[in-house]
C-alpha cells in the first residue's frame, strides 16, 4: 500500500495531467474506442484522447507496464478513477479485451500469450468477442457442442455460437469448445483463442427489436486455432471460462465514468427539461422521488464496487461479482424505464423521421437493455450463485 503523502502527490499530478491532456470532446457521454481494426474513429477528440492514454499506459492503468499498462497499484488506480469521474472523462478504451480476456490472460495465461496479446489490447489494436452461448447451450452453457479436434500444432473447430456480441467487428474470439466428447459435461471443455479473419469463420448479425444488430450467429467450418493459444490445460477450460465471467460481471470499467450513459446528472437534467421546476425542485413530486431514489441507488452501487476492488487488492473479486451483474443490470433498466416515463407522449416513439435520431435513441436503449438481465448469465442464475457461493446456503 502506498503511503498517504505519496498518494496525495499522485493525485495532484494526475489531476494536472488530466486537465492538460483530456480534450473537451472526451468528457461526458460520447464515443469510446473498442480497439477494433474494422471501426474507424471519426471524432478527433476521441482519437486524440486514445492516443494520449495509450502513451501514458492508462488504457489499462492497473496492468503491468511490460504488457502495455500503467503499472498502478490499487490505491493509485482508485485515485485515477476518481479524478476521471470528477471531470467526466470517458474511458479512452473499453472492450472485451480490457475487461474480460485481458484480465483472464493476466491471471491464467502463459507468458508467451501475455506478450503476444496484452500489449495489442492496451494499444487498441485488436477487439475480441466471446464464443460461449450456442443454440441449446445458453444458460446451461456446459451443454455446448462446438468441437475442436487436436491436429498436432493446431485445433480444427466445427460448430456454431449465437448471441456473439460484436463478432462482426472483432479481430479475435475467445471460445469454449468441446475437446473430449466422452467426458462428463463440465469436463472435456477447452478455452481457445481464435483469429476471426479466416475462411472457416462466418458471422451473421441478428437484428433486434431495438433496431440494432450487436449480436450475431457465428459458424465454424474447419476454423483453425493455434495450439499455442490454448489457455489453461486441455479439457480444463471450464475453470478458465468461469473465471472470465467473473471479470465480465464485475463491471470494474464502469467505475471510470460512473456509467456516463446512465449518470444521475443526465437523468436529473432530462427530468428538468421534460417536467420543469417549481421552487428550484422538480415539479412532479412522484418523479422527483423516483429520480432521488435512482440517484441514491446509483451512488451506493458505485461505492460497493469500489469497496470490492479495495478488498480484493485491486483484482477482480470472486462470486460477489454476481451481485454487480444483478444489481447493475436492473439499475440500468430502472434508469431507462424512468427516462421513458418522464418523456410522456414522446416516450416510446420509434419514428425517426418525425422525432429525429436523438428522440428515438433513448427508446432504442430502453429496448436494448431489456436483455440486460439475461445476457452475461441471467439474473436468476446469478441469484443462485449468490445464494450458494456468497451466502453459503445449501442446494
Amino acid at each position: 500500500m502506498t503511503d498517504q503523502a505519496t498518494l496525495a502527490t499522485f493525485r495532484q499530478e494526475t489531476r494536472a495531467w488530466l486537465a492538460e491532456n483530456c480534450p473537451p470532446g472526451a468528457r461526458g457521454p460520447g464515443p469510446v474506442s473498442n480497439g477494433s481494426t474494422k471501426i474507424v474513429i471519426d471524432d478527433p477528440d476521441t482519437r486524440l484522447w486514445l492516443e494520449r492514454m495509450i502513451e501514458k499506459g492508462w488504457t489499462v492503468p492497473n496492468w503491468p507496464v511490460a504488457y502495455g499498462g500503467g503499472g498502478l497499484d490499487k490505491d493509485e488506480y482508485v485515485i485515477l478513477l476518481e479524478e476521471m469521474r470528477r471531470i467526466g472523462a470517458r474511458p479512452a478504451l473499453s472492450s472485451f479485451g480490457t475487461s474480460m480476456i485481458g484480465p483472464t490472460l493476466l491471471e491464467l495465461g502463459t507468458e508467451d500469450q501475455k506478450l503476444r496479446h496484452l500489449p495489442r489490447i492496451a494499444r487498441a489494436e485488436v477487439e475480441w468477442c466471446q464464443g460461449y452461448s450456442e443454440p441449446g447451450a445458453g444458460s446451461d452453457l456446459a451443454s455446448l457442442r462446438t468441437r475442436a479436434e487436436d491436429r498436432g500444432d493446431h485445433f480444427v473447430i466445427n460448430g456454431q455460437k449465437i448471441w456473439t456480441s460484436g463478432a462482426q467487428h472483432a479481430d479475435w474470439m475467445f471460445i469454449l469448445v468441446r475437446t473430449d466428447p466422452d467426458a462428463p459435461k463440465h469436463e472435456g471443455i477447452s478455452f481457445l483463442l481464435l483469429p476471426m479473419d479466416q475462411e472457416g469463420v462466418t458471422v451473421k448479425p441478428i437484428r433486434l427489436i431495438s433496431g440494432e444488430s450487436p449480436f450475431n450467429e457465428t459458424f465454424f467450418d474447419d476454423a483453425i486455432a493455434s495450439k499455442e493459444d490454448l489457455v489453461g490445460e486441455l479439457n480444463k477450460g471450464w475453470t478458465v471460462g468461469k473465471r472470465l465471467l467473473q471479470h465480465e460481471r464485475s463491471g470494474m470499467e464502469s467505475l471510470v465514468s460512473g456509467s456516463a450513459e446512465t449518470s444521475a446528472n443526465s437523468l436529473v437534467g432530462e427530468a428538468r427539461r421534460c417536467l420543469g421546476e417549481l421552487d428550484g425542485r422538480l415539479a412532479d413530486p412522484a418523479i422527483r422521488e423516483a429520480v432521488l431514489s435512482y440517484e441514491m441507488n446509483q451512488h451506493v452501487f458505485r461505492l460497493t464496487q469500489r469497496r470490492a476492488v479495495e478488498e480484493s487488492d485491486g483484482g477482480t473479486p470472486g462470486p460477489v461479482t454476481s451481485i454487480f451483474k444483478v444489481y447493475g443490470s436492473e439499475l440500468t433498466q430502472d434508469y431507462y424505464d424512468l427516462l421513458i416515463r418522464m418523456r410522456g407522449f414522446q416516450g416510446p416513439v420509434t419514428d425517426e423521421a418525425v422525432f429525429g435520431a436523438a428522440g428515438v435513441e433513448p427508446v432504442r436503449r430502453w429496448l436494448y437493455y431489456r436483455a440486460g438481465s439475461i445476457y452475461s448469465g441471467s439474473n436468476e442464475i446469478q441469484r443462485n450463485i449468490i445464494a450458494k457461493r456468497v451466502l453459503g446456503l445449501p442446494d
